[in-house]
């Protein structure tokens, strides 16, 4: 286990170069500069598609606006902004949270183009039914001969779909908070217990498809991300004293570095390893780029592509810009960050039960709990949709075998073999995503230009 703890260690490290860094990074930049930073010129626009004022039920796709955001965000909106945002900090120090704002800013522009290409790309699956998402828009962008860098992006995403991160968090989550408190003896027999309960809730929800994924999507994830904003409000009042200081740190960390490891460099220096960490730690949480995002909105109903990217920018604001704003500044108001040697989402709990001991904790794990089996849900239909696309439509069951198997996986082995996984898998996705993308960014620009002529001229 400890040489294959290694190996996807430098597996990670290798995939997360120099050159992802500029394609993710570099890319998401030319295309904000590209579009005149359109997506932030229209959120008015992209909160009104978003409630439903241009929904039309005639449209083709399975869900709608709302519920494909929500579907989206059921998948990040998780323990990348719980657990993910604890590692980020235990590792990098709190300048790491600065890199993240900033991969979230850039990520709103790569957003708003994967998934307009998402709709403007949609092609059929082998049993005719229309289907949006990079190995689509790849295939019907860029035309046939692109179609092994397709196959790439679906191949990774088989692998990248799995839930391992999220259910390891979960399982760690349920030892540290529920079990142990309450002297219950924590072993491989009651992880397999968990990771069996788990199976057994998703498979209820996945079997149903995205139409269920999506209802259930968006009952659950709006009414977390408001339980999870009032935990975080009572812990940022009970420290309303050391916010200015923190914030400020953020800030000046993000170029100074103290709290990253010096024995580890990137391009030459700590600052370097820094803006990488808080980066992949950002596109971790975010997705933005990865290209999972995109097969959730390709499944909107609605015939104008810029509205769905509209909606899908609003994802890496709310994902990263709030969720893991909140999350970051309960851990280092409350100073967990420095005291104790917790990681992942046990450091998180350790801020929760600082300011509210006894309820505090029980309410993170209700987050967590949700969070993490809408994730669930999520990632279940991405990795059948890359299944479809390889090998048919008849074929694609045979996935959520694979998915529920990982999960008892996920449930019994270490976070960094998970983490490391998840992250060079996710780099392998980009690549495809982002190189598709680029290419066809002139194609979004004409689209955009010609929708908002239409909605200047009040032809909606």
């Amino acid at each position: 286990m400890d040489a294959l703890d290694q190996l996807l260690s430098d597996f990670s490290s290798l995939a997360w170069g120099l050159p992802l860094l500029i394609l993710l990074i570099g890319g998401g930049l030319y295309l904000l500069i590209r579009s005149r930073f359109l997506p932030f010129r229209y959120l008015g626009h992209a909160i009104s598609v978003l409630r439903g004022k241009y929904d039309n039920p005639n449209d083709l796709g399975q869900i709608s606006h709302f519920q494909a955001l929500t579907t989206a965000l059921s998948a990040t909106v998780g323990m990348g902004n719980i657990a993910g945002v604890a590692v980020a900090i235990s590792i990098g120090g709190p300048g790491a949270v600065f890199w993240m704002w900033i991969s979230a800013v850039v990520g709103m522009s790569t957003k708003f183009f994967t998934s307009t290409l998402a709709i403007l790309y949609r092609g059929k699956d082998s049993a005719g039914e229309i289907q949006g998402g990079p190995m689509y828009f790849i295939v019907e962008g860029l035309g046939k001969n692109w179609k092994p860098l397709a196959i790439f992006f679906s191949c990774c995403g088989l692998i990248g779909a799995l839930p391992v991160f999220n259910v390891n968090q979960l399982t760690q989550a349920l030892n540290d908070i529920l079990l142990r408190p309450n002297g219950v003896e924590v072993s491989l027999f009651s992880n397999l217990i968990i990771g069996f309960v788990l199976v057994s809730i998703t498979a209820l929800v996945i079997l149903g498809g995205i139409k269920r994924i999506g209802i259930v999507a968006s009952k659950l994830v709006p009414s977390m991300v408001v339980l999870y904003f009032v935990f975080v409000l009572i812990i940022l009042i009970a420290h309303r004293n050391d916010l200015g200081y923190y914030i400020k740190l953020i800030f000046t960390d993000a170029f100074a570095a103290n709290y990253y490891p010096k024995d580890d460099t990137f391009m030459g220096g700590v600052l370097g390893a820094l803006i990488l960490h808080g980066i992949k730690r950002g596109a971790f949480s975010n997705e933005a780029g990865i290209g999972t995002a995109p097969m959730a909105h390709g499944a909107a109903k609605t015939n104008a592509p810029i509205r769905e990217g509209l909606v899908a920018m609003l994802g890496p604001a709310i994902d990263t810009l709030v969720v893991c704003t909140l999350t970051a500044l309960a851990i280092l108001v409350t100073g967990v960050w420095e005291t104790t040697a917790n990681n992942g989402v046990s450091l998180t709990a350790s801020a929760f039960s600082a300011v509210m001991p006894g309820y505090g904790k029980y309410g993170l794990l209700i987050c967590i709990t949700v969070f993490s089996m809408s994730s669930l849900f999520s990632y279940a239909y991405y990795g059948t949709k890359c299944m479809s696309f390889l090998f048919g439509t008849h074929k694609k069951h045979y996935y959520n075998y694979l998915y529920i198997t990982s999960i008892l996986l996920g449930a019994t082995t270490s976070l960094s073999m998970m983490i490391n996984l998840i992250d060079g898998i996710f780099a392998l996705m980009a690549i495809p995503t982002m190189i598709a993308t680029l290419i066809l960014a002139p194609k979004v620009i004409i689209e955009a230009k010609q929708y908002f002529a239409k909605l200047k001229s009040n032809k909606f």
